[in-house]
């Protein structure tokens, strides 16, 4: 299982050496071809496939790639960015980020895309990000670094008893250093002055920021992807900082000044996966299914799943969390036997026992490590092994009740129950006469609160209502 590597929005990566066996993808996008031989360049193909790997890869939708160069090439004319070529890489994450590397690497995930509500919006955000490498920005913050240790702290394991508490159990991470509040503002303004000279609205700014408000409202409540992978998580959105995109905004005209082109923006994703991919499994509520492992499992009330590369996690209150990945296991060895390997921290050999769920060979343990206790269950289903945990503090009652439930409601998904998990995609529809934001949400499906996402995901403020005739976005499996 991978670690995923958490990499904070609008950052540039360090050099560090990246796994061999990952190969910078040979169909990106791209506007031009960046200069072989030019050094920056050469770190941002160094860490290019430590990108795509903790941010799942490339999305391959020549539909989407071609909006996102198209808005890209329109924003290279700009004067301000003269010589300045770039490489476009869509990723295949349903989180919200987009960011720049030295030598003109630009990312944008097709979570942000599918926030986004024109191709104004999406510009304003790639002119942010543009306007970092054409500052230098991140070589400023280089040297600022030159001198600081990095503070980090990975998890490979959550067993391995090295780092206590709930967030060692959750996951690890790479914390990389933010840009600076002036460098913030100051891709803020120089990305609306590109915009507006590109012939965009520039108060896109004003509303893709109040997007990422709102939506980060709804997350804060029901969060099923790794915030940390965000461009929330580092882009402060104050008021002020609205105020000050305004405020650049109107040195070109009113709202309405330039156009938002939303039809083609429309038009360029509509289709586009969203949420996780079949790959990694969905999460639909307090359920967890994946249609190519076959396999599915339940949290309790309360429980928010956290769908990732190295695992698929849960907490809840009281401390409580939950954590489940999976394993290839020799058929020679036992499930007691793996218990006992020296994987588990803390283990009370006394405790292990073997059970059926569902039809399928078990093992049970216990452990106890750093304030910690823990149910350990591994199960064998056809040629792998799944390994779920349960913890809790040591002086909680909630950890049986809660093992318990989990584990039992672990089985095996039916060959129609397989065939029938469709990943959710963004359709865009007309809004027919009569119809309303009750009426359109309810055409959704596999989402939490889909009538707050909907009026999110098409910019529609509180009272709102789409006229008939105008196309929406809706998130469905159908």
């Amino acid at each position: 299982m991978l670690v995923g590597l958490a990499l904070s929005g609008c950052q540039v990566l360090q050099s560090a050496t990246g796994d061999a066996t990952l190969r910078p993808s040979g169909s990106p996008v791209t506007v031009d071809t960046l200069t072989r031989n030019d050094r920056l360049a050469s770190i941002a193909r160094e860490q290019h496939p430590r990108i795509l790997a903790t941010y799942g890869g490339e999305y391959s939708n020549p539909t989407v790639e071609r909006m996102v160069a198209r808005v890209v090439g329109n924003l290279t004319l700009d004067p301000d960015n003269p010589n300045q070529t770039y490489q476009i890489t869509i990723l295949n994450s349903p989180n919200i980020n987009a960011f720049a590397l030295p030598g003109g690497y630009l990312y944008v995930t097709r979570g942000l895309l599918a926030l986004a509500n024109d191709s104004a919006e999406l510009a304003a955000v790639l002119a942010h990000e543009m306007a970092h490498v054409t500052a230098n920005h991140g070589i400023q913050r280089q040297q600022r670094e030159a001198e600081e240790q990095l503070a980090s702290q990975v998890v490979s394991d959550v067993l391995g008893g090295t780092a206590p508490g709930r967030l060692a159990l959750i996951r690890g991470q790479l914390r990389l250093a933010q840009f600076s509040r002036n460098q913030e503002l100051e891709a803020d303004a120089v990305g609306i002055r590109a915009i507006g000279r590109a012939g965009y609205d520039p108060h896109a700014a004003v509303r893709f920021l109040q997007s990422m408000a709102a939506y980060g409202e709804l997350r804060s409540v029901n969060a099923n992807t790794d915030q940390r992978l965000d461009f929330l998580a580092t882009h402060p959105n104050p008021p002020q900082r609205i105020e000050l995109a305004r405020g650049h905004a109107r040195q070109f005209g009113p709202p309405g000044t330039g156009t938002r082109d939303r039809d083609s923006f429309l038009s360029g994703i509509d289709g586009m996966l969203y949420g996780d991919t079949p790959d990694e499994g969905f999460v639909r509520g307090r359920v967890f299914l994946h249609p190519v492992l076959g396999i599915s499992l339940t949290v309790p009330e309360g429980f928010v799943i956290d769908n990732t590369a190295a695992a698929v996690t849960a907490s809840g209150a009281g401390d409580i969390a939950v954590r489940f990945d999976g394993v290839t296991l020799n058929d020679g060895v036992t499930l007691a036997d793996y218990v006992r390997s020296g994987w588990v921290a803390g283990l009370d050999p006394a405790s292990i026992r073997s059970t059926v769920i569902n039809g399928n060979e078990a093992v049970r343990a216990r452990a106890r490590a750093e304030g910690w206790q823990f149910d350990v269950t591994v199960i064998r289903v056809g040629g792998q092994v799944y390994r779920l945990l349960t913890a809790a503090p040591v002086d909680s009652n909630r950890l049986e009740p809660v093992a318990n439930a989990v584990t039992a409601s672990f089985r095996a998904l039916s060959e129609q129950e397989r065939q029938g998990l469709r990943p959710l995609r963004v359709r865009v529809v007309t809004v027919q006469a009569g119809d309303n934001v009750a009426t359109l949400a309810a055409r959704m499906s596999g989402v939490e609160q889909p009538q707050q996402l909907f009026r999110i995901i098409n910019g529609l403020g509180p009272g709102e209502t789409p006229s008939a005739g105008t196309r929406v976005k809706i998130v469905t499996d159908r």
